[in-house]
């Protein structure tokens, strides 16, 4: 028992030293491994209670390496990080649950066939159900070593989840057979391991480093000032008028600002007092960065606002509508982008990837009739914003089109994708990190960043609140950074672009092969096992 004890923390210990952005992603390939000894030493005991151990110490993992990862959340909401850490290690838990009852009842290689579909299938869902949250997503692993994954290109992060997996099992095989065969483990086995290993790992290396691309900028490009006007969103943020803001951000991006200037970037909810949503022109802060705009034709701006609509008529109320009980009217809350240019009215796009129980009440329509009003009746404090469903692309004076990705929704290759069908020559994201202080949280979602620029060949441009600011070429190289908590702007040029990169084109289709052969191999056990039970 203790024996397995330490081999579950171990593998914990592998995950969380495997994780960006202080980790190194080779213990990835390894991390699998003292979980699979353990679920195998289970396995021989052939006891019905086993079944519960394989799942209280496949929870220890996922719980030290959830923990040790993300508790930055903490700093942001204490019970929404207590409940992703807590629930999505469980969930993981029971993903590795699902293999060992498979396991008992089928041959070793579909076994671990299956345990690689069901794992692809868990990141999967957990990239489009309403409890969201792929931050462990295997393949986001690499987000510090890009020049390993130049590969993301034609298959996303879930080659990364895939190459993870296979190796893992792979080496564990391995084990198993020079277990089985009780073959001492000399000199030659230890050669014969590493070559394997090395193989595993090294060759999707060296491919990579062959689709490296040439981050110069020799076509067409795009002149941006990046804003970091790093306000404290506890103290300062909702404190401040949006009109008072609004002359901070042009403070702030001036000495950066000349004729060639296509667009000025501000952070997520730069503009954070809300405005009304059919009023949106009339607002001062609008019509004063509106102004400065127009007086300079060439340039655009394009920066975060908070929206809202109100209304009484219950006709129009959707299941992300919100009701506030001391006004006694409905509203639908707005985190957007808002993008200007010359004198064409305000453009904007409402952020559609949602933070679990900070912006979206997950499964509403479900949950509400059995809690009532308990979770929205709070006199405004909690709220689920409104989404859209098509991914706009905004196009600057200038005619370079740019995605407006707004904090969370970077974290979604498939997602991001879709702004790139859409026409995106290049991408902006704008976010506010702070809500976490000065914790791996904010490190971790600009890394996050890289993945995209390989997926879609694109350069990103992006727009921190209290940093890190950065401007990311389409290897995943991180060109320019403004620190956190520092104050200014950055003045780069990206480049522009119409390719579509196979990625961009097919999206996640290898975790829908995977589910499908997961299912398939889940049925072909089960019709086996009866076909050997009537025998």
């Amino acid at each position: 028992m203790l024996k397995n004890f330490l081999l579950a923390i171990l593998s914990g210990i592998l995950f969380w030293l495997g994780w960006p952005t202080y980790g190194f992603p080779l213990l990835l390939f390894f991390a699998f491994i003292p979980l699979l000894i353990v679920e195998y030493n289970m396995r021989l005991q052939s006891a019905k209670a086993t079944g519960w151990k394989v799942l209280g110490f496949s929870y220890l993992t996922f719980l030290i390496w959830n923990m040790a990862t993300t508790s930055w959340l903490y700093f942001a909401t204490p019970f929404g990080m207590w409940f992703a850490v807590l629930v999505n290690s469980l969930l993981m838990a029971l993903v590795f649950w699902c293999y060992h009852l498979f396991a008992r009842r089928a041959t070793t290689g579909a076994s671990l066939s299956f345990l690689a579909c069901i794992w692809i299938g868990f990141e999967y869902l957990h990239l489009h159900w309403d409890f969201s949250w792929p931050w462990l997503n295997l393949g986001n692993g690499f987000s510090e070593y890009t020049s390993w994954i130049q590969w993301y290109e034609y298959t996303g992060t879930f080659g990364g989840t895939l190459w993870v997996l296979a190796t893992n099992i792979s080496l564990y095989l391995l084990w198993k057979r020079f277990r089985e065969s009780e073959t001492k483990f000399n000199l030659f086995v230890s050669v014969k391991v590493t070559r394997i290993s090395l193989t595993l790992i090294g060759i999707p290396i060296l491919i990579s480093l062959f689709l490296k691309p040439d981050d110069a900028l020799d076509g067409d490009t795009s002149e941006v000032v990046i804003i970091q006007p790093n306000i404290d969103p506890y103290a300062e943020k909702y404190n401040t008028d949006n009109l008072s803001i609004a002359n901070l951000l042009l403070q702030l991006s001036q000495p950066y600002i000349d004729s060639t200037t296509d667009l000025i970037i501000a952070p997520e909810t730069v503009l954070a007092r809300s405005i009304e949503l059919g009023t949106v022109e009339l607002e001062p802060s609008v019509g004063f960065l509106q102004q400065y705009i127009q007086q300079r034709p060439n340039m655009s701006y394009l920066g975060g606002i908070s929206l809202l609509e109100r209304f009484r008529d219950e006709e129009k109320i959707t299941t992300q509508s919100n009701y506030y009980a001391q006004g006694e009217f409905y509203y639908n809350d707005f985190n957007s982008a808002l993008f200007l240019k010359d004198a064409a009215l305000p453009e904007l796009y409402h952020k559609s990837k949602l933070v679990v129980g900070v912006e979206n009440f997950p499964y509403k329509s479900i949950l509400q009739p059995i809690l009532g009003d308990a979770m929205i009746d709070l006199g405004g404090t909690v709220a689920t914003k409104t989404t859209q469903e098509d991914r706009a692309v905004f196009e600057t004076a200038q005619g370079s089109k740019v995605a407006p990705i707004i904090c969370y929704e970077s974290v979604y290759g498939d997602y991001v994708s879709d702004y790139v069908k859409n026409g995106a020559q290049f991408l902006a994201i704008i976010t506010n990190d702070a809500w976490w202080g000065n914790t791996q949280g904010h490190q971790q979602h600009l890394s996050l960043a890289r993945l995209r620029a390989v997926e879609t060949r694109r350069w990103i441009a992006r727009s921190a609140n209290t940093g890190i600011s950065a401007v990311i070429a389409p290897s995943g190289t991180v060109t320019e950074r403004l620190d956190y908590e520092k104050q200014g702007a950055i003045k780069a040029t990206v480049g522009l672009s119409d390719e579509l990169t196979f990625y961009s084109n097919h999206g996640d289709y290898i975790a829908r092969i995977a589910m499908g052969m997961g299912i398939f191999i889940l049925l072909f056990g089960i019709f086996k096992r009866g076909t050997m039970k009537r025998k």
